[in-house]
């Protein structure tokens, strides 16, 4: 689980920080709390007597498999896996080792990723797929993917790792210098970081020379890059938060400008812009209809308002708070970094009431006599107050069905205004009915063809999104401000 909290200044990151360690210190069941429900059967084990069968199950198969469930399972989609594939061919036949395989699968995640496995195997998230605007771009991605296998940056890190370990442990234990053997280690947690930047540079060089040799527009490297950065800012201006510097994420990749420069200058190496191919209109064809954003499986966020078809509830957000979603929990902030909201589920004995699990310890600075029973749009809850050295906390706890629902919202201030705001936020929790549930549909990829009179505002005020639609429909199209669209041509819009 991962914490997204975002503000508009180093004063707002300072609250924001403040305000992410007063909810890990909250929550002292977190890594026992989750929105997926427990397996109803564990997976039985072998009997110690049982033969053991080979090359079913290999290590490459088993994180082959873990990765798939890690980005929310595999997507079918036909066109783009066949469009993909094809472009591998052309890619494995110009890279620098034309008898290797390759095979991408398409992973269900509205994050904007795409990542390799030592023996050919490709992962592209349609996060990724959606962000990109051609073909050239797409096959830029699994070149650089490319470029690491050949490369075997993997291993290279996983050496340079060992061997850091190894002399941090030497000065620590074998030569008893527990400080020196800190600083050593803090050094080479800097040196890595600069180690994968080199890394993702040299697998930049490699994928504009194979896409270039394949005969896409070499350019199409600098163009996702710059859509990647530009994403990157989008989604922070989203949350209220000035970007730091323009990296990419945790600082482990080269800042995004210095990306696009290198991209720009290797490609000049081959051709003039504008003279490889794009198939622009063959792509954008192929990812019509894909899913966007959230995943209907782990909950819709539709403005202040999450939506949970699978697990049957919905909930709306007070005014002014940005939502993010996770497998774990529902998170929130205001743009200030002065409040924010989790939403996250926990299994509870029938027979274990809500004010003993209230009152348990999970939740750390409890007030006395604070809890009360209240009866939420027919479902059972306990709210109450807690108060740490600098944050407010305002909680409820609903059961549903065999699940508890952990409503958590934490103020500096909890003026009479903002607990009232907070609980109309909880006494909007509520079990979805038919029609709701009918209703809750995840957006897709739609293609629509500039008329005349189009212009990218009326394009946006298509698009099925609440935060910032005009710029979202720039950044999906690659597009700037001050471009006009070109009638008769198909651009990408978000729908339901």
């Amino acid at each position: 689980m991962s914490i997204l909290v975002l503000s508009t200044s180093d004063r707002g990151r300072g609250r924001a920080a403040s305000l992410i360690a007063a909810l890990g210190f909250l929550l002292a069941l977190a890594g026992c709390a989750s929105f997926e429900p427990p397996a109803s059967q564990p997976e039985a084990a072998l009997p110690p007597a049982a033969p053991r069968v080979t090359g079913v199950d290999t290590p490459g198969g088993r994180e082959h498999k873990r990765l798939i469930a890690l980005f929310g399972g595999e997507l079918r989609a036909p066109a783009a896996e066949a469009l993909l594939n094809e472009a591998l061919v052309r890619l494995a036949a110009a890279s620098d080792s034309p008898g290797e395989a390759y095979k991408v699968t398409l992973l269900n995640s509205p994050a904007v990723n795409a990542f390799a496995l030592p023996g050919g195997n490709l992962y592209v998230t349609r996060g990724l797929l959606a962000l990109a605007n051609d073909t050239s771009e797409i096959a830029a991605v699994m070149a650089h993917e490319i470029g690491h296998i050949g490369a075997k940056h993997a291993a290279q890190r996983a050496e340079h790792e060992r061997k850091a370990a190894l002399v941090s442990r030497v000065v620590s234990e074998v030569l008893e210098k527990p400080a020196e053997g800190s600083k050593i280690q803090a050094l080479e947690q800097i040196r890595l970081a600069s180690f994968s930047r080199q890394q993702e540079l040299e697998a930049d060089r490699i994928g504009v020379r194979t896409i270039a040799r394949a005969g896409y527009d070499p350019y199409g490297a600098s163009r996702f890059l710059a859509s990647l950065g530009r994403s990157t800012e989008l989604n922070a201006s989203i949350f209220g938060q000035k970007s730091s510097s323009g990296t990419d994420f945790l600082a482990t990749h080269p800042a995004t400008p210095e990306r696009v420069s290198q991209a720009v200058s290797v490609a000049r190496q081959y051709s003039a812009p504008g003279v490889g191919e794009t198939q622009r209109a063959r792509y954008r064809q192929a990812i019509a209809g894909l899913p966007f954003g959230d995943s209907a499986n782990e909950g819709l966020i539709r403005g202040h308002s999450f939506v949970h078809p699978k697990l049957g509830f919905a909930v709306t957000a007070p005014d002014g708070y940005s939502l993010e979603n996770s497998r774990k929990a529902l998170l929130g902030v205001t743009a200030d970094g002065d409040g924010a909201l989790r939403l996250d589920s926990v299994r509870l004995a029938a027979a274990t009431s809500l004010e003993t699990y209230a009152a348990s310890g999970w939740i750390e600075g409890l007030q006395a006599g604070s809890i009360e029973t209240v009866t939420i749009n027919g479902l059972p809850a306990a709210m109450a107050i807690a108060k740490g050295k600098d944050w407010t906390f305002r909680f409820a706890a609903v059961r549903l069905g065999a699940d508890v629902y952990r409503i958590i919202f934490a103020t500096r201030s909890l003026t009479p205004e903002t607990d009232a705001a907070f609980k109309t936020s909880i006494m909007s929790f509520h079990r979805l009915g038919r029609e709701e549930t009918a209703s809750a549909r995840p957006l897709h990829i739609e293609l629509v063809t500039a008329g005349g009179g189009d212009t990218p505002e009326t394009l946006a005020h298509r698009m099925g999104v609440s935060e910032k639609p005009l710029e979202q429909f720039l950044l999906l199209n690659g597009l700037e401000r001050i471009e006009s669209l070109k009638p008769g041509e198909s651009y990408k819009i978000v729908t339901e």
